[in-house]
């Protein structure tokens, strides 16, 4: 019960209240259990002050100073907490819900199985704060600072974290179920086994973060930093289906919508059996060739693939062009004009074994450093030469498909052995 001489000193006002402490600081006032609910204790200074139990319902506590205060069971519902200091302070079990936490500090604070359902925090420093099974559904803690903070089991189904800085927190186990974590630093954050599904990771950083065992399902993560983090054994279902796991975040969405989406599954197996990547350059005379190999490949119920190396890119070309070699059945290279075509064919063949079918006006002559690769690589096959475009689509099938789709059953079977003596 609280102290009735310290409860009469803090009803005649801040003022006083402040002085009298000032006055006595062996004193370490009770009020716990008091009534103060709608109390104005604006800039008071209740540091060490026993506020057990004490109810402080829609009370306005900005600024105030409750550095080392107990307030364990205490009630702070919709109170005003702005810019408040509770470093040290004992918040276990407080109820502090729709509470105005605005710019508060709580460094070290214990808040462990507290009430901050719908609470506003913005900005609030919670550095290494003990919020272990603490309930945050709702709230709002944009750019708030809980680096070190102990959040595990926590409850933080559909809070606001963007901007937070969660560096180095433990989140083993929390809910973070249809939480925004977007922009939000959780570099080195430990998050074992902490239940992510619907949750927004636009942007956010988890720099070497742990997510063993993380639920994951129905999660938009964009433009993630990963670099260092631990990904094991990530569950991708909902928690109604059998259990699946991957280990790679980025991937995560995309094993869920082909085991999920027939049409994507069938267009990524038409992708593999059918697509052909032509290389060429796009100059005036050539273009005309390609454009009907093209459409002849088409025709023939191919996926045909052009890439141009006169335009300008973004990308390095390497990268695009293994890309693109990656996703195809074989390649078809016109060698007629190479411009950059051979540069990027000998960085492709050393990496990549996948049918390389050239092809070559005979009015021209046979680039050396072509021959050099194709006796290295017995994925390049031989060159096919053609008089004229009318030549090129006559042999189509005969000169160029045929050999590309028998050098792929060869791969495929010389890689299907390998599997098989590994």
């Amino acid at each position: 019960m609280a102290n009735k001489e310290h409860l009469e000193v803090l009803i005649q006002g801040t003022d006083v209240w402040n002085a009298w402490r000032e006055q006595h600081p062996e004193i370490y006032p009770d009020l716990s259990e008091a009534d103060l609910s709608e109390a104005d204790l604006s800039f008071a200074n209740l540091s060490k002050v026993n506020l057990y139990s004490t109810d402080l319902n829609l009370a306005n506590l900005s600024h105030a100073d409750l550095t080392g205060a107990t307030l364990s069971h205490a009630r702070l519902i919709e109170a005003t907490i702005r810019k408040t200091t509770f470093n040290h302070a004992d918040l276990t079990k407080a109820e502090l819900t729709g509470a105005n936490l605005d710019g508060a500090t709580l460094l070290q604070a214990n808040l462990s199985r507290a009430d901050l359902a719908e609470a506003t925090l913005y900005k609030a420093d919670l550095t290494r704060a003990t919020l272990s099974h603490a309930h945050l559904s709702r709230a709002f803690l944009s750019r708030a600072f809980l680096s070190h903070a102990d959040l595990t089991e926590a409850n933080l189904s559909h809070a606001n974290l963007s901007h937070a800085n969660l560096s180095r927190a433990t989140l083993r186990n929390a809910i973070l179920i249809e939480a925004d974590l977007s922009e939000a630093n959780l570099s080195e954050a430990d998050l074992s086994r902490a239940k992510l599904r619907r949750a927004t990771l636009v942007g956010t950083n988890l720099t070497e973060a742990t997510l063993t065992e993380c639920h994951i399902y129905g999660i938009s993560a964009w433009n993630v930093e990963l670099t260092g983090a631990l990904q094991d054994s990530l569950v991708i279902t909902p928690p109604d289906e059998p259990i699946i796991t991957v280990d790679n975040l980025k991937i995560a969405q995309f094993i869920y919508l082909l085991l999920n989406n027939q049409e994507i599954r069938d267009v990524i197996d038409t992708i593999a059996r059918k697509a052909v990547l032509i290389l060429g350059c796009f100059t005036p005379e050539r273009k005309a060739v390609l454009d009907t190999l093209r459409v002849e490949l088409r025709r023939r119920g191919y996926l045909p693939i052009l890439f141009d190396f006169e335009k300008s890119s973004s990308r390095n070309l390497t990268e695009t062009v293994r890309t693109l070699a990656h996703l195809s059945r074989f390649i078809v290279a016109d060698l007629t004009n190479p411009s950059s075509i051979l540069q990027e064919l000998s960085a492709i063949a050393p990496t990549l074994a996948i049918p390389i079918q050239p092809v070559l006006e005979t009015s021209k002559r046979e680039y050396s450093m072509f021959s050099d690769l194709s006796r290295t690589y017995h994925w390049i096959l031989p060159i096919y030469r053609y008089t004229d475009l009318d030549t090129l689509l006559a042999s189509l099938q005969q000169q160029i498909i045929d050999p590309a789709e028998q050098k792929a059953q060869e791969l495929l079977k010389q890689k299907a052995r390998e599997l098989t003596q590994q």
